[in-house]
């Protein structure tokens, strides 16, 4: 019999409603039921394309006796982190404080009052590796608190102390200024010092994609001609696309490598990692002509539509690492839909097709992965192989992956991811000439305006099938959701994009941020946990702190407003503190104070739009490098966006005008001049 997961939107929660588990979701109904039955709260966060939440969910949540032993001694309560990413935040916290560690599936045992008092992440169904069964911490933990209650609740209280006097305000300088050129330089030394040069990226295994530190060597390399910071990026970059990590057949990034060599990835693909890595591919080629940028950027985009679009506009979040492994058994394995062996090659595409495909994708007998399988991997071949006959198995090889077993796909629209996707294929859609980017680009903006906005301009969470669902968005999603409004106004020169990122930003300041310039995850009028979350360091995204400093600043640069640029300064204040001490964590903080300390250029590219002179003038402002460049297009005389206000055409034709630091230069009419203005 279904729980009472079963009426809800999140595709993870609906995977746990027929448990055996007597499931709730996160609500003050749940805990008021442990408080009438004097027992404690099992909270179990996780997502939906996350391989050990599945595991654990198989090996525990499924087992009667163990659903029985759950049911009879505590109110369990499972939460999608994705939907309620502030509830994760305030647990992750205390796990992390309390083990040293953290992860998903996340395990924390809470008093009736919500106040942690044991942690864990993933346990095993028996004794594993020196882990506890999950039975042995259900009794233990049953017993500690039929046993020794108040040591229970005096554990609860230091915890629920220690996390309250945690502040970030002595971290931030006294004067809360952005990072001066010289702190820069220092984020830059210390990034050189933890790159890896043999196979790019930084630190060991696990390696994760460096999306928005890779962002801010290349605004860098812009502003300073930094040729090291260059090629940090141009060896990830190449050695990410060639390696297991991305999809070789279908395009797009798996989450992480599960070693230092890119070799291995962990399989799920999020939509927040392939919007990120698609505009730092875009980046590069913008600033190198690299083809193989272009090709990653592109296959990225277009990776994106074709897997991740829903049927309402939106971007999906995730595909999940497992899929069917094709037994008949209805055994789901990890990248079973992803790897290949030699006999697989040789009965899609003969002898000889096999044979140069296991050489030009490294698929051995030995395999690289379990079970003698093989990731693809795709060194650089170009000039030593038949550039047409490897296309042609490519496109073999999809199309028999394409009869395999899909991988599950969680279709809840986030707010925040689709704000990154929205940024990315603008930007890809104009570089490489393909409205088709710029049309799902808007198609999602219009869904965010349509179904996720409000009508006093706040956004819900997520939505799934078109409906909103019932959480409030946190501060990374107004952020992001207006970085990607701005991007696509300054590729569409729909001012009307501004105008809505405006209303967000204005909640940002409202209801995020404190007159001392710090910012919080959640609202002030969002739902009171045993601490309201605040973390300005990037990890998978961009922090809601960061995203917020870096939408301010372009907002401020588009429209002069005084109010959003004194935010953004302020904001910047927490890199100026981190940059120097931990630049791989605050990579995006470290991108928009490279913004910052160029001016943004603001570009007003006036002239009537799809006339051939105003088109080259609007692409070449596009393609600056200068470090976070806003750029308005409108026609003569617009005022959709105060940029644009009173720029007249010159001697009739289309022109650009560019400002900085409070000055402007004299218009020009010419692309190649507007061109060289715009280098970093």
């Amino acid at each position: 019999m279904p729980n009472r997961l079963a009426h809800e939107t999140s595709p993870y929660l609906l995977q746990h409603a027929d448990n055996p588990v007597d499931w709730w979701p996160w609500s003050a109904d749940a805990f008021e039921e442990a408080r009438r039955r004097g027992v404690p709260v099992l909270l179990s966060v996780g997502y939906s394309s996350c391989h050990w939440c599945h595991v654990m969910a198989h090996e525990s949540f499924e087992d009667p006796a163990t659903a029985a032993l759950v049911n009879d001694h505590f109110v369990a309560v499972k939460v999608d982190r994705e939907e309620r990413p502030d509830v994760d935040a305030v647990y992750m916290e205390a796990v992390q404080a309390a083990t040293g560690q953290g992860g998903w599936p996340m395990t924390v045992f809470l008093t009736p009052e919500a106040e942690p008092f044991y942690f864990g992440t993933y346990f095993p169904p028996e004794p594993r590796h020196g882990m506890p069964s999950f039975g042995q911490i259900l009794e233990g933990v049953r017993n500690a608190w039929t046993d020794r209650r108040d040591e229970v609740g005096e554990v609860a209280g230091r915890i629920v102390a220690d996390l309250a006097g945690r502040s970030l305000t002595e971290s931030l300088p006294a004067d809360r200024r952005p990072p001066r050129p010289e702190e820069l330089h220092g984020a830059l030394m210390a990034l050189t010092r933890e790159f890896d040069a043999v196979q790019g990226g930084f630190g060991g295994a696990p390696k994760f994609p460096p999306s928005m530190v890779l962002e801010f060597l290349l605004r860098h390399h812009a502003r300073t001609g930094s040729e090291g910071a260059l090629e940090m990026v141009q060896a990830t970059c190449a050695a990410m696309a060639r390696g297991g990590i991305y999809d070789q057949l279908g395009g797009g990034f798996a989450r992480y490598a599960v070693d230092a060599t890119w070799t291995v990835p962990h399989f799920e693909k999020m939509l927040y990692d392939n919007a990120l890595l698609c505009r730092t591919y875009a980046h590069l080629w913008r600033s190198t002509g690299s083809d193989l940028a272009r090709r990653i950027a592109v296959e990225t985009a277009d990776f994106m539509v074709r897997e991740l679009r829903t049927d309402q506009g939106g971007f999906a979040s995730a595909l999940d690492a497992d899929s069917d492994d094709g037994s008949g058994t209805g055994r789901h394995v990890e990248g079973a839909y992803y790897v290949w062996t030699p006999e697989q090659l040789r009965a899609v595409l003969g002898e000889k097709d096999a044979e140069f495909a296991a050489a030009c994708f490294g698929v051995t007998e030995e395999g690289t992965f379990e079970e003698g399988a093989s990731v693809l991997q795709l060194p650089d071949v170009e000039g030593t192989v038949d550039a047409e006959r490897l296309a042609s198995v490519k496109q073999r090889l999809l199309a028999a992956r394409e009869e395999r077993p899909r991988p599950g796909r969680d279709d809840k629209v986030v707010s925040s991811w689709n704000g990154l996707a929205i940024a990315a294929l603008a930007e890809t859609g104009a570089y490489f000439d393909r409205p088709d980017l710029i049309h799902a680009a808007t198609d999602a903006a219009d869904l965010l305006v349509r179904v996720h906005m409000d009508w006093q301009a706040r956004l819900h969470r997520t939505s799934r099938d078109g409906a909103p669902g019932a959480n409030s968005g946190v501060l990374e999603d107004y952020a992001d959701v207006a970085e990607g409004f701005l991007t696509l106004a300054s590729v569409t020169g729909e001012g009307v994009w501004v105008e809505f990122a405006g209303f967000f930003l204005d909640t940002v300041l409202l209801q995020f941020t404190t007159e001392d310039g710090a910012l919080y995850d959640t609202a002030a009028d969002a739902e009171a946990l045993i601490r309201r979350p605040q973390d300005p360091t990037d990890n998978a995204t961009p922090s809601g702190w960061t995203a917020a400093a870096g939408a301010l600043l372009s907002y401020a640069a588009l429209t002069g407003s005084a109010l959003h640029r004194d935010a953004a300064e302020r904001a910047l204040g927490i890199v100026t503190a981190l940059g120097g001490r931990v630049p791989r964590f605050i990579g995006w903080g470290l991108a928009v104070a490279e913004a910052a300390l160029d001016g943004p250029r603001e570009i007003a590219v006036v002239g009537p739009q799809g006339d051939p002179a105003t088109v080259a003038l609007h692409r070449a402002a596009l393609l600056a490098t200068a470090p976070g460049a806003a750029v308005a297009l409108g026609a003569p005389e617009a005022d959709e966006v105060p940029l644009l206000k009173d720029r007249p055409l010159v001697d009739g034709k289309p022109a650009a005008y560019v400002c900085r630091h409070f000055t402007c230069e004299r218009p020009t009419t010419d692309p190649e001049e507007l061109t060289e203005r715009l280098q970093g």
